[in-house]
Formats: structure tokens, C-alpha cells, sequence
């Protein structure tokens, strides 16, 4: 629902030529009505503009494109290309305009509110990714100060001091420009503020100079995910290198941890990479998917002093009493995003596993239980523990071995969740050939019978719509959820995947002809 003052703001900014002459004249507290309309109706030479005469001493994205009282309607999850580019070369010119008729108030800049998000609604359709943003920003804040340099600008102009803040996201493609961004951020009068990092395809030595150069001190959120080769060893140096007091979300590349291999040096590392991690008076997210951890949960996560909210550990080879020790841990009962996938959970731990459950029910937002062995005869179980569960939003669960049948039964159920928007649920059992075994191979994954997964998924959406529950998305992502990072760096993370695959061979034909 739009208000009068938001229909005329639309038809104010629709008329870019007629808009641009006329902000001059516009009161400072309808740039914020003025920029949401703009956002909407993809005006970015308006948006610019706007921009670039902010009257304000802020200038938040995520509030600007929430809902308001004026548009009810959550635009932050509008990544348009336009918009942003528009955006940031308009707070380049910010710094650049001495004939702006607004005295320059503008103090700290967020754009941290902003999602990425698997589909836009943007007329464009070309979006404007975490990664295309820190590109971007970096780019403008070189040419800006070599600008500076160069041109004899107004003295006022290098009082000029805005902080930028940004989740920088870092690969080996644009690590360059974001280091002289960030080399010479003191001179510069956008200073960029990283509240959250994520690296993907970097060497070590680089990403521990980037790091220290993003100012730790801010850092809320720390992703080290896809050819970052972090091992425990380094793990431990970095938290002995660096201090974080304000991380709140810490994500680990896959297999940091492998206890598999321990000697008593690596049982000490252990040890102080807890108590490093129990330092951080913040941390309430951990993710260390694809680790080996078996046995040594209460080595790593007993130190804590605050208690997670997210925990992600999935395919860790977690036993009996790691799963033990999660349910009776103080963490149990703030748990509200929580993934366990890749264990069998049925056959390993089902007592402890429902205990965990049940402790975190009334605060649980997301579960992610993929590849667990759960089949028919767990399905009654299953709806047992998820029944106090009355705050879950989402509910992942592909890969395992349930039929159709058991699927329409626990779909039944789901629509009695009332917050639950979000579930992925497998390709039924009976969909595949007698004889296949889970679980499923990628080679066997999309070998099922297409035709009857589609009725079957058709029967699932009914269930759902005769519930009235049509808020509820059902989907079966065969390769994984949508990961925005993922799909925007895709090209380089695949050419990196051969760059690799290449070397290897290359290693192995040595070693064969010295062989020969």
C-alpha cells in the first residue's frame, strides 16, 4: 500500500530531467521519500543526484529501502545494477561537488542493509553482487583520491570525512584494487569501514594482509570459505596475530579441523583455538562444515562464555558424545539456526539428537538435517521432535531415503508450523531405480524418474494449498541451496578448479616419468 505522499513522490522522480533541476528546492527530509521512489522506478540518474546533494548526516541503505510507513514494501533485497552503481558514483561526486546548494553534513554511510538474493524483480534484470560492490567501491575510492591529488579542489573538500561501511567480499581477481583501497584509506575521504569479510580463492600470505589492513577491530562477521587453505596450524596463528572483539559469525573453510591425524601438539592447538574463540565475548555463529571433529566438541566449544545461536557442522564425523555434549550444553537452548547434515542421526544418536531438539524448540529458526538416513519409519519420530519446534521458518532436508508417501504425511504436519516459509525437501525414494543406495552419488543424482517427481511435487503444493499455507516455498535444490557469493564468483571459482586440476596432473606425470 503506497501513501499520497508516496504516489507523488513517484510521479516527481518519473520525470528524471524535471526531478534533477528541481532538487535544489526539495526540504531535506523528503530526500529519504525521494530515494526509495527512485529505487523503485529505477531512476538512477535521480538516484545520483540524490545522492550527491545529501542533505543528511547518514545515509542507510537497509532503512532507506525497508518498509516504511509510506511503502510497506522491502526493496533491500533489490540488488539492481542501476540503482547501486548510480549510488555509489553519486557519493563519489558528493565528495567532488563544490556547487552542491546543501551544506555537507554526511557522515556515515551502510551498506551493510542490502541482500543478495537468488531472484530480483528489478526491470534491468542485471544485478550488482557483494562481490561487484566491493569492486566498485574500492575502484571510486582510488580514482577519487588520485583525482584529489591531481586538481587544485576546494580546501574543504579533504576535511571531507565519511565512513564508508561495506561487507567486503575478496578474491584473488579483485584483491589488488581492494588493498590499495584500503593502503590508502587515511587520505581518502570515503574511508571503507569492513563490518563483514568473506574470501574465497586466495593464498594465505594474502589473506592475512588483507585482513589486517580491513581493521579487525570492526569486524562482525569473518567468512574463509572455497581454496583458502586454512588448517588448524594457521587457524591458531590468526587468532594469535589478530584480536576480533566484536566477531559475532565466524565461517571455516571445509576440513580446517581433521583429528583423524592428531598428535598431542595438535590436542594443545585445539585447545587454544577454543580459548581464543571463548576471547571473543561476541561469537554466536559458527560454521566448520566438512571438518573431522569426532570426539573433540567439548574441546572447541567449551570455552565459549556466550552461547551460539548458529552452529553449523555438518559432515563433521561427529559421535555420541559430541552430540551428548551439544544437548546438554548451554548452547542447546539459544540455538535458533542449526545443521547437521551428513550424519545418521537415526542410527547414531537419535536420544541425544531429540534432547538438542527439544532444548532449543522454542527459539529454533532454521534446520538443515541433508543426508541423515531419515526413511519412513523415522518420519512419526521426526514430527515427535518438530512439533514444540512452533518458531522454524526453515526446514531442509534433501538426501534422504523417504518416499512419496512419507513425504505427503510429513508435509501434513508442516503446514501446522505457522512460521515456517522455506522447505527443501529430497526426491522421493520410489522417483528412483530399485537398488539405489544413499547416499546418492552425483553421478546417480538426477537419474529419476522426472514425470512422477513432478506429481508428486504437484500433490506436496496442494497439501500446502488446501492448508492455506500458500506462504510456504517447497523446492528440491539437487546441488545445494542458492549461494549469492557462489553464483556471482562462479567463473573464477571454476577456472581456479582447473587452474588446479591441472597442476595435479602435471605433478603426477613428473612423478610417473621419474617412475618410468
Amino acid at each position: 500500500m503506497k501513501s499520497l505522499r508516496f504516489i507523488s513522490a513517484e510521479a516527481f522522480v518519473s520525470n528524471a530531467e524535471f526531478a534533477r533541476k528541481s532538487l535544489g528546492a526539495v526540504a531535506h527530509d523528503l530526500f529519504p521519500l525521494l530515494f526509495k521512489a527512485s529505487y523503485l522506478l529505477e531512476q538512477g540518474e535521480v538516484i545520483h543526484d540524490l545522492v550527491e546533494n545529501w542533505p543528511l548526516f547518514d545515509f542507510n541503505m537497509g532503512k532507506l529501502l525497508g518498509a516504511t510507513l509510506d511503502y510497506q514494501e522491502d526493496l533491500s533485497h533489490r540488488t539492481c545494477s542501476v540503482c547501486l552503481e548510480s549510488c555509489l558514483t553519486g557519493l563519489r561526486d558528493y565528495v567532488l561537488n563544490q556547487s552542491s546548494p546543501y551544506m555537507k553534513k554526511l557522515k556515515v554511510v551502510d551498506l551493510t542493509g542490502i541482500k543478495d538474493v537468488e531472484v530480483q524483480f528489478c526491470k534491468c534484470k542485471k544485478t550488482m553482487g557483494r562481490w561487484a560492490r566491493t569492486q566498485l567501491l574500492s575502484k571510486l575510492c582510488s580514482e577519487l583520491l588520485v583525482y584529489l591529488q591531481r586538481a587544485q579542489c576546494n580546501p574543504g573538500t579533504f576535511e571531507i570525512s565519511i565512513n564508508v561501511l561495506i561487507d567486503l567480499f575478496v578474491t584473488e581477481r579483485n584483491y589488488e584494487l581492494v588493498v590499495q583501497a584500503l593502503l590508502k584509506k587515511c587520505s581518502c575521504p570515503l574511508k571503507i569501514c569492513c563490518v563483514a569479510f568473506r574470501s574465497d580463492n586466495l593464498t594465505l600470505q594474502k589473506f592475512f594482509y588483507i585482513i589486517k589492513l580491513t581493521d579487525p577491530s570492526l569486524l562482525r562477521k569473518l567468512e574463509i570459505v572455497h581454496n583458502v587453505h586454512l588448517e588448524m596450524e594457521h587457524l591458531e596463528m590468526l587468532f594469535n596475530s589478530i584480536h576480533f572483539p566484536l566477531l559475532m559469525s565466524l565461517t571455516l573453510p571445509a576440513r580446517t579441523f581433521n583429528v583423524r591425524r592428531f598428535t598431542a601438539t595438535d590436542e594443545q592447538m585445539l585447545s587454544n583455538i577454543g580459548e581464543k574463540m571463548g576471547e571473543m565475548s561476541q561469537l554466536t555463529e559458527l560454521s566448520m562444515s566438512f571438518s573431522i571433529l569426532t570426539g573433540r566438541i567439548q574441546k572447541l566449544l567449551s570455552p565459549l562464555k556466550t552461547p551460539l545461536k548458529m552452529l553449523d557442522v555438518s559432515n563433521c564425523s561427529l559421535n555420541h558424545a559430541d552430540m551428548a555434549f551439544l544437548a546438554n550444553s548451554f548452547h542447546a537452548n539459544h540455538l535458533e539456526v542449526l545443521d547437521l547434515s551428513g550424519h545418521d542421526i537415526p542410527e547414531l544418536y537419535p536420544s541425544t539428537f531429540f534432547k538438542l531438539l527439544s532444548h532449543c524448540s522454542s527459539v529454533l529458526r532454521s534446520l538443515t538435517l541433508e543426508d541423515c538416513n531419515i526413511q519412513d519409519t523415522h518420519v512419526n519420530m521426526l514430527i515427535l521432535g518438530l512439533s514444540p519446534c512452533q518458531k522454524l521458518q526453515e526446514f531442509k532436508f534433501i538426501g534422504n531415503p523417504l518416499s512419496s508417501q512419507a513425504l505427503k504425511h510429513l508435509f501434513t504436519f508442516l503446514c501446522e508450523l505457522p512460521m515456517l516459509k522455506n522447505v527443501e525437501f529430497p526426491v522421493p525414494r520410489d522417483c528412483y531405480p530399485i537398488g539405489i543406495t544413499y547416499p546418492i552419488d552425483d553421478a546417480s543424482l538426477c537419474r529419476f524418474d522426472h514425470q512422477k517427481y513432478e506429481r508428486v511435487a504437484e500433490e506436496l503444493n496442494l497439501i500446502l494449498l488446501q492448508a492455506n499455507r500458500e506462504d510456504v516455498k517447497a523446492s528440491t535444490p539437487l546441488f545445494g541451496s542458492y549461494d549469492a557469493a557462489v553464483q556471482e564468483t562462479n567463473n573464477e571459482l571454476g577456472a581456479y578448479l582447473i587452474k588446479s586440476f591441472k597442476e595435479t596432473l602435471e605433478k603426477f606425470t613428473t612423478s610417473f616419468s621419474k617412475m618410468s
